[in-house]
């Protein structure tokens, strides 16, 4: 059982560290520049996803009036 204390005491231990060191390193303007790339792949994607949509929705419609005819 004391091996099982030892490695877990390691274990925590480096997780602990690693987690420090990480927050550590982590600055404002880390933060912030992935804040905005956030906010930019959102609105592209919602800006893709609506044209996309309209492309789509005029596509139908083409397809809709070349059977009528």
């Amino acid at each position: 059982m004391s091996d099982q204390s030892v490695f877990s005491g390691t274990r925590s231990g480096t997780i602990g560290g690693t987690l420090t060191i990480i927050l550590a390193n982590i600055t404002i303007t880390d933060l912030i520049s992935t804040a905005v790339l956030a906010a930019v792949g959102a609105v592209v994607s919602f800006g893709v996803s609506l044209l996309l949509k309209v492309l789509l929705k005029r596509r139908r419609r083409a397809k809709a009036t070349e059977k009528d005819e």
